[in-house]
């Protein structure tokens, strides 16, 4: 028996959340929470994170009709320091989102970080300007990270900057378990 996939959404739309500030990824989050609220389906395919210790890893695996895709090294690096190992990990994140962005089993499909992929020159934006087109359209994706470009916030639907005014870093607080990760 063939499944049938009745989509939540009539017309999926484009999201982007970028900028300086915190809370792209925990906007992202709140919507899979949301969406999941309704019975919907998620993909959730993470670019340049494959560090283990992300807290949605595990706050992910609890909430049914989610799945998440990791790529990226478990290390961090600078725009420019990028490895063969990272292009890879980047373009099978690409492969992952497409084969996503295609399926109608899910309703929303969150790219994380992938602005910040492309601009560490990781991926093209013509390849996530394709992937965007290509998409089915009943689907809802997000992109998040910093430095969108332009051309992708040009095709969105919606697009949130969130703006730093204030941090605890500025006051040497570091990144903080179950907060920044």
């Amino acid at each position: 028996m063939e499944a049938i996939f009745l989509s939540l959404f009539e017309k999926g739309l484009i999201h982007v959340y970028t900028g300086n500030g915190k809370g792209k990824t925990t906007s992202a989050m709140g919507l899979i929470v949301r969406c999941v609220g309704h019975e919907g389906k998620v993909a959730m395919v993470q670019f340049m994170k494959g560090w283990p210790f992300y807290g949605e890893i595990k706050g992910l695996s609890y909430l049914p009709g989610v799945e998440l895709f990791r790529t990226g090294s478990d290390r961090c690096f600078k725009k420019g320091e990028h490895t063969e190992v990272d292009l890879r990990e980047a373009r099978r994140g690409l492969e992952i989102a497409e084969r996503c962005l295609t399926d109608p089993k899910y309703d929303l499909v969150v790219l994380d970080e992938i602005n910040v992929a492309v601009h560490f020159d990781l991926l093209k934006v013509s390849d996530v300007l394709n992937l965007i087109s290509a998409k089915l359209a009943s689907i809802e994706v997000v992109l998040t990270g910093r430095y969108a470009p332009k051309e992708i916030i040009e095709v969105a639907d919606l697009v949130t900057e969130m703006v730093e005014i204030k941090h605890p870093y500025q006051k040497n607080v570091l990144a903080r378990k179950g907060i920044e990760y």
